[in-house]
């Protein structure tokens, strides 16, 4: 296993590219299942562990996928799909995995699946997946640690979510593309993934309206073909950067990114005195002599994102004053607090509320990653902390950020990555 070694208090300065969005690319890949003729080519797609568990279950599945390292693009060709079980040891390394049950049904119309994996900051039950498929005459059973699942009987119909999803509108968006008629989804998830996904979709050959707003109608096609694609701007990349920025009281120029996407995070650091400047395809953080306090309630979007609730909390660690956080999509998502405390902050967390007290400096120290985005907020914190800092578990890093550790030496950072003992 590997670690990053950081030698914190340099301001970071420069520009950076943000990669398409691991977000996006995850269920496009399912999505690419639905072709049964054509290839289809994804570009400038960023090496992530996530990615390649993806394109591992493509190949186990029976398909052609491909992933080039150096060219950064990944062919798929799913004509000749043999299987419809996605086994435990690849599902269990990630959430996304969960959303090659839409993709088999709507191609095969049968799936076996475990419970996905993941990052492991309190349950995140997949009910609402399978409750949505159920109303579209999905059967499900359960199978020793499996389901499985009967869709003979699929047809279109209306699903209103009890509460909006992510992956769960994904799943059910992807699973009902080639299904005859008109499938209406209630109550949807509104974020600029989830219309990528669409826009995917729609290009592939598929009928899909208002994906990005709380109502998605799909009418069902017969077939779908492989298309050539490059996913959106990762909005968490960039968030990452610009809270980066403003904690090392530097400036990064973060390019390639859509400004629209990120509106919560720079109203927030803005709020906390950082300076922001937005051009086309470009958003620029600098970062202020004194960081301001400030009140986070996480949200689905178009509200903060969870995902960078760790970064963001990181930051209010070195605010001026007192700040809290609300965490309302996962409730038990703030382990990061204590590896924090480690380093120095005055982090309190009672339920679902972490209340800081700013303090003036973190100090440097061995510190370990729970999660992709904990992992993020530490080498944040490590970069603005004195002294020497060991962030252990970065494999969960690199399951959502290319060599994360390149881009910020890129920007004067003193980071390397090592051997772990």
């Amino acid at each position: 296993m590997d670690k990053f070694v950081v030698q914190g208090g340099r301001r970071l300065s420069g520009a950076v590219n943000v990669a398409p969005s691991k977000n996006a690319t995850l269920p496009i890949i399912c999505a690419a299942m639905l072709a049964d003729s054509g290839k289809t080519v994804l570009t400038e797609i960023p090496d992530l562990v996530d990615i390649r568990t993806t394109v591992a279950v493509v190949n186990y599945l029976g398909g052609k996928a491909d992933y080039d390292s150096a060219t950064k693009i990944l062919t798929i060709e799913a004509a000749n799909l043999s299987k419809h079980d996605v086994p435990y040891d690849l599902m269990r390394r990630m959430r996304a995995s969960f959303l090659f049950l839409g993709a088999l049904l709507g191609r095969m119309r049968k799936a076996r699946v475990s419970l996905p994996g993941g990052c492991a900051f309190g349950p995140r039950p997949v009910d609402l997946h399978l409750k949505g498929f159920q109303a579209c005459g999905v059967e499900f059973e359960d199978d020793h640690g499996y389901i499985r699942c009967d869709g003979a009987k699929m047809k279109s119909g209306t699903f209103v979510f009890d509460r909006p999803t992510h992956t769960g509108t994904e799943n059910l968006m992807i699973g009902m593309a080639l299904i005859p008629g008109e499938t209406l989804l209630v109550n949807a998830a509104c974020d600029p993934e989830i219309a990528d996904v669409a826009e995917f979709l729609n290009k592939m050959g598929a009928k899909i309206q208002g994906a990005g707003t709380a109502t998605i109608r799909i009418t069902g096609v017969k077939r779908l073909r492989g298309v050539e694609y490059q996913p959106i701007p990762d909005r968490l990349e960039a968030g990452t950067f610009m809270i980066a920025a403003a904690m090392t009281r530097g400036t990064v120029e973060v390019r390639g990114v859509e400004p629209t996407h990120l509106e919560a995070v720079t109203g927030k650091l803005q709020e906390m005195g950082v300076q922001i400047t937005a051009t086309k395809k470009r958003l620029t953080a600098k970062g202020p002599a004194k960081l301001w306090p400030t009140q986070i309630v996480t949200f689905p979007y178009p509200g903060f994102p969870t995902d960078l609730q760790p970064a963001m909390l990181a930051l209010l660690t070195v605010a001026d004053g007192a700040s809290m956080v609300t965490e309302t999509v996962f409730p038990n998502r703030f382990g990061h607090a204590m590896e924090f405390a480690r380093m120095g902050a005055d982090v309190r967390v009672a339920g679902n509320e972490a209340r800081v007290a700013g303090v003036p400096r973190l100090r440097g120290t061995t510190v370990m990653a729970a999660d992709i985005r904990a992992g993020a907020g530490l080498v944040e914190a490590a970069l603005a902390a004195e002294g020497t800092s060991e962030i252990l578990r970065v494999y969960h890093i690199d399951r959502g950020y290319d060599h994360l550790e390149d881009k910020f030496a890129q920007l004067g950072a003193d980071i390397k990555r090592e051997k772990a003992e």
